[in-house]
């Protein structure tokens, strides 16, 4: 739902922009940590008293991977150990935190601390940080009162029709959810041998690789296994599911592409799950890095590359689908769509 009133939040003076809006002054992009960043966590703080909101929900949360273009560096824990009670575990889409958690969520992102989510009460209030301090607050009333508290905070709210950073839904992802059907046929994929990983990616940026034992027509250790990695999975968590770890690990190095980015998963001796990103320049690294694995795969990091065999997203805990992110695109999906005559 988009909201009425939508104000884009920052210290940059208007009348210092060009006529493309490029801002032109002597304001730094990065956190003062100090009177300026407080004052944008107040402007907050002002739009919800005018809109009645005292908690927030955390939405899409994300943490650097691969690439950071924060002008900081990002912090151990994303900033978020001693923040949640269980730091980046709690960090889930549709997590509540009050408000002044909120905030200090905020703060987080203003610092380019790794970790970025929007943070929203459904029909009646959104705040989340674009790039160099840009801040978008939307409510569903006008807020003319934390209109004038954030001009006197010394900060330019500017009203727009829309956050750039609204939430869209991926054109080629797919929402379907994680419920006793798409268990039931993981289900019968392992026991087949068709399916012998679960990827679960927890949060954008990160990800969890489960290896679901019970193959070769174990019924019953399948669904042990199956039961146990559903029971521990993140809320509204986005599934995608792989063929099996190889036993041949040499194979698998073997047959890394001559270039490009690929993630490596692979289990070790006491039956625990690694993961590693590595390009052409790294391959002669993961060796040593993968001493003692009894099992592995690679996997494209390239998306049309990264095909699971099937995905899913998980539903709460009634069985309704809340998430608004996507699960991949599979080759179950794939082998649905009407071929062209």
């Amino acid at each position: 739902m988009q909201l009425p009133y939508v104000h884009r939040v920052t210290k940059y003076d208007p009348a210092d922009r060009d006529e493309h809006g490029t801002y032109t002054g002597a304001e730094d992009t990065a956190s003062d940590h100090g009177p300026v960043e407080a004052a944008y966590l107040r402007a907050i703080k002002a739009f919800a008293a005018d809109t009645g909101v005292e908690r927030l929900s955390v939405r899409e949360p994300g943490v650097v991977s691969l690439v950071h273009f924060g002008l900081e560096p990002p912090l151990e824990g994303f900033g978020l150990d001693g923040l949640l009670p269980n730091g980046l575990a709690d960090f889930h889409d549709g997590a509540e935190v009050p408000l002044d958690i909120g905030l200090e969520l905020v703060r987080l992102m203003l610092r380019d601390a790794g970790a970025w989510c929007r943070l929203e009460v459904e029909g009646a209030f959104a705040v989340h940080v674009g790039w160099d301090q840009y801040l978008y607050i939307g409510s569903s009333r006008p807020c003319p009162a934390a209109l004038a508290r954030t001009r006197e905070l010394g900060l330019f709210p500017e009203r727009l029709d829309a956050s750039p950073y609204a939430f869209e839904p991926e054109e080629d992802g797919v929402l379907r959810p994680a419920d006793d059907s798409f268990w039931a046929g993981l289900h019968r994929a392992v026991v087949g041998g068709r399916a012998g990983l679960l990827e679960e990616m927890y949060v954008d940026g990160a990800s969890h690789f489960h290896r679901l034992t019970g193959s070769g027509h174990d019924t019953l250790a399948a669904r042990d296994t199956l039961d146990a990695v559903r029971a521990g999975l993140a809320p509204r968590a986005r599934l995608a599911v792989w063929p099996d770890l190889s036993s041949d690990v040499g194979a698998v190095l073997a047959a890394l592409p001559a270039e490009g980015l690929v993630e490596v998963v692979w289990q070790d001796g006491r039956g625990r799950i690694h993961s590693a990103v590595a390009d052409e320049e790294d391959f002669s690294e993961l060796p040593g890095l993968m001493a003692g694995a009894e099992a592995a795969t690679a996997l494209s990091l390239y998306a049309d590359e990264r095909v699971p065999l099937f995905s899913a997203v998980m539903p709460d805990a009634d069985g309704v689908l809340r998430a608004r992110w996507q699960a991949p695109r599979s080759v179950d999906d794939a082998a649905r769509e009407p071929r062209p005559a």
